[in-house]
Formats: structure tokens, sequence, C-alpha cells
């Protein structure tokens, strides 16, 4: 039979405030920690998952040697993490592997140059219509696409940004952004504005543009993941 004078201390009493408040702590944790490694330090979207997977892994260590000597500290720390680490992995798969697919009825237009050539002949001048400001093909930046993207004008003076024979791939947390000059990669993207988020990865889709939008100075539009903070489509609005 043992000596009880010779078994291991029990570990320090962890209080139950300090168990609950773990919790949120290590999803917090965990959320920044990705957010900084995989969209902030990795230069690229597969860096970015690379990084983000490490920073799991490096985690998970490091929690296993903090509740090391804290037992009662292990089952909750242990669920937060296994939690988020699924919840994580969940969105990703889905968000990357399925398409979203959108087909709404986009507004069509006139073409700038020509309607100005039309107004000029009274006789031939049409009534009040749609005019299309300008127009783009997106290409790739981190991921293939294709598709086109026009700026139109309504009789009024409102504007919608329309994409047409869209087709990106998917991702997550993927943005609509009008950027500033040109963009050859993810470092030009820093005067922009956030039209809100991509309503499907593939598909006929429009956007409301502010009246205060000035689209000759942001004349880019960028596919954007912010969770991984790159770029995955662009295209060059030009006068059409």
């Amino acid at each position: 039979m043992p000596d009880p004078t010779l078994a291991s201390p029990p570990g320090p009493s962890t209080p139950l405030s300090v168990r609950l408040v773990a919790v949120p702590v290590v999803v917090v944790g965990l959320l920044a920690g990705l957010w900084i490694t995989g969209g902030l330090l990795a230069p690229t979207y597969w860096t970015s998952i690379g990084f983000g997977a490490g920073w799991f892994v490096l985690a998970s260590v490091g929690l296993g040697k903090l509740t090391k000597t804290r037992p009662q500290l292990r089952r909750p720390v242990r669920g937060a993490f296994l939690a988020t680490a699924a919840v994580v992995g969940g969105v990703f798969v889905v968000t990357s592997v399925r398409d979203d697919r959108v087909d709404e009825r986009v507004v069509t237009g006139v073409p700038a140059s020509r309607a100005a050539a039309a107004a000029k002949e009274p006789a031939r001048a049409p009534a009040a219509t749609n005019v299309e400001r300008a127009r783009g093909e997106f290409a790739s930046l981190a991921h293939g696409a294709q598709g086109t993207a026009r700026v139109v004008e309504l009789p009024g003076g409102a504007r919608r940004l329309t994409f047409t024979g869209f087709d990106v791939s998917a991702g997550p947390d993927l943005r609509v952004y009008l950027v500033a000059g040109d963009v050859q990669g993810d470092g030009d993207v820093r005067d922009f504005r956030d039209l809100g988020d991509l309503k499907g990865n593939v598909g006929n889709q429009q956007y409301v543009l502010p009246r205060d939008l000035d689209t000759e100075r942001y004349a880019t539009v960028v596919i954007w993941c912010r969770a991984f903070t790159v770029g995955f489509a662009k295209a060059r609005l030009a006068p059409s």
C-alpha cells in the first residue's frame, strides 16, 4: 500500500469566479490571436490559413501547460478551446467550400458616351433612362474571378453598382470595397469605401452607392476577405 505522505499534492484551488471568467477569456484570446496571425501577419490567403492553424496548435499547447497545475480549470478551458475551434473550422469550411449563389434582377443602362451623343440630336434624344457611367471586368488577386462590374445611374440620380456574369472563389467574411486608385496587391487597399457583405460569390447582384461617393476617385472594385485581410478579386472601372 503506497505511503499517502508520498502522494502528489493537489493543485491549488481555483475559485468558481475564475473558472467562469476563463471561458470568455479563452474565446476572445483565440479569436484575437487568429485575427493577428491569419489577418495581419500572413501575406497571402493560403499562408493565412497556415498561420491560423499554427496559432491554434500553439494555443492548445500553452493552455495545456497553464492548466496542468490547476486541474479545476481544465474542463472550462478545454471546453472553450474545443468549441471555438469547432465553430471557426465549421465556418471556414462552409464559407470556403460551398458556393453562395444569387440571382438578382440588376439594373442596366445606356453607356454614357452613347447617351451623350444622342442628347446632341434632339430628334434622337431618348426619354429619361438609366445611364451606365462606368464598367470594368473582374480579374484575379488571390483567387480567380470573372464577370463585369458597372456603375449605373438612375433618372433620379441614385446609382447602383452591379455585377453580372460574376464568379469568384468562396471565402469567409467577403466584403465589397470601392478602392481609390489601382490595386496590384493587398497593400494598395488603404483608402476605400465599404459597401457591405458580398451577397454571393456566384451570380448577378447589385449594391446601392452612397450619393456622396466619388466613383472617379474610388474606381476599383475589390472583393475583400476581411477575416484574412486579403483581396480575392478586382475590377478597375473606366468611363463607359
